[in-house]
């Protein structure tokens, strides 16, 4: 009941927030959402029984023989359909297959073809087969809340026309499938609620993404240090095992970036002074870790944000003026920490609606706090974290002032717009 609810949750995010096009969306009896992304004037047909291409038996054309040969494949290594969605799949017409749609091309010069697969919510037991990599004009594959076991064929790479890949909430396993790195046209990616473990590839933040969801499974190490070049609107990295500190490049991600989720890993280390660079962002979430250190002043950058979430941590210091008078905050949280007071700008929070949970810190003459013993020596007393003194804090020059204190291109830019910082060689 947790895992849908979740599942339902993130899925009301994508719909708010995710920049990819969707052109059509029909709804299948049972099955859940089958949403169009082809191309303009992609015309949706078949999908349930039936449909606008005639009976199962009808001859069939050349592409949708493929299509048969690669569906057939797929239904012989499925081994359980409680729902009885595959019983619709016989005879050579694939497009009359329930939660198969086919689309007529743009110019109607040619048959329709294979352009995409809905199956969410089918509870089908089995395997992805290689053969589905036939469908080579599918452009959307959602198989959410199944029982897919095994790994992702490689053979998947020559689904050159898949802008959607969604294989969340199955009992798939295996290393992160780099395979989907080499569809030249996916936007979105979600494979949460699964068991993938291992590392992540570099090449991941360098794809053309607009929302990863990477979710709930087994990955670990740290984080890829190029996080930074990522493109996408939508990033959840939470409940894994990752470990080591957030990326320095965070700070430098384009101003796409509305949510991010690094909850409940084993990340370290310091909240990256960039993070104020991301005007636009609206959910940040970094609870249940181990960071340390003061908040970054940067943080008041974030005007749109709107859930705040940086309990259970070790982070320490004051809650300033500048973190809670931020314009669009819902919700603060910095439970479980050793913050030693807060401003009373912090204090009119609950005047304005905003939820604001302190508990469980170390500030004086307030209830539900920690006992004064564990406040006697705060963690990452030590730790060194660039800050930007606020004096100089000015939110549109945030990526200048971080290019300025990285030594190599501090020498470069010193005599321009680095100076406005004094900022001097390292």
């Amino acid at each position: 009941m947790g895992k849908a609810w979740m599942i339902l949750a993130f899925d009301l995010l994508i719909l708010l927030h995710l920049g990819a096009a969707r052109a059509a969306i029909g709804v299948g009896g049972g099955i859940g959402v089958g949403v169009g992304v082809g191309g303009g004037g992609v015309v949706w047909v078949g999908g349930g029984g039936g449909g606008s291409n005639g009976s199962p038996e009808s001859s069939s054309p050349p592409k949708q023989d493929k299509a048969y040969t690669a569906l057939q494949a797929w239904k012989a290594a499925i081994t359980d359909d409680p729902l009885r969605i595959l019983e619709s799949w016989n005879g050579s017409n694939v497009c009359s297959y329930k939660g198969v749609f086919c689309a007529n091309p743009e110019d109607a010069s040619g048959e329709p073809v294979v352009a995409g697969i809905d199956l969410n919510h089918a509870n089908l037991r089995g395997s992805l087969v290689k053969e589905l990599s036939l469908l080579t004009e599918m452009s959307l594959l959602h198989l959410n809340s199944n029982r897919f076991t095994g790994t992702v064929p490689d053979t998947f790479r020559d689904l050159s026309s898949l802008e959607e890949l969604d294989l969340s909430n199955n009992q798939l396993s295996g290393p992160f499938p780099t395979v989907t790195l080499s569809m030249p046209r996916l936007v979105y990616l979600d494979i949460r609620f699964n068991s993938f473990s291992g590392t992540l590839p570099d090449d991941l933040f360098n794809k053309n993404l607009d929302a990863i969801f990477l979710n709930n499974n087994q990955f670990e190490g740290e984080i890829p240090q190029n996080l930074g070049n990522s493109p996408a609107s939508v990033i959840n990295l939470a409940n894994n095992k990752f470990s080591g500190s957030i990326p320095a490049s965070f700070g430098f991600m384009g101003s796409k970036l509305k949510e991010i989720l690094f909850l409940n890993n084993q990340l370290t280390g310091c909240i990256p002074e960039g993070v104020g660079i991301f005007t636009q962002m609206q959910v940040l979430d970094v609870s249940y870790n181990s960071l340390m250190g003061h908040l970054p002043d940067t943080i008041s950058c974030l005007q749109d944000i709107q859930v705040l979430n940086l309990a259970h941590n070790k982070l320490s210091g004051e809650l300033s003026d500048v973190i809670c008078s931020l314009r669009s905050l819902l919700n603060l949280t910095v439970a479980y920490n050793f913050f030693s007071g807060f401003s009373q700008e912090c204090s009119r929070l609950s005047v304005r609606n905003v939820g604001f949970d302190f508990s469980d810190n170390c500030i004086p003459g307030r209830d539900m706090q920690r006992p004064q013993p564990q406040c006697s020596v705060i963690p990452g007393g030590g730790l060194n974290c660039l800050r930007i003194p606020t004096p100089k804090l000015i939110c549109g020059s945030l990526s200048i002032y971080l290019a300025c204190t990285d030594k190599e291109m501090s020498r470069k830019r010193r005599k321009g717009n680095c100076e406005i910082f004094n900022i001097i060689d390292p």
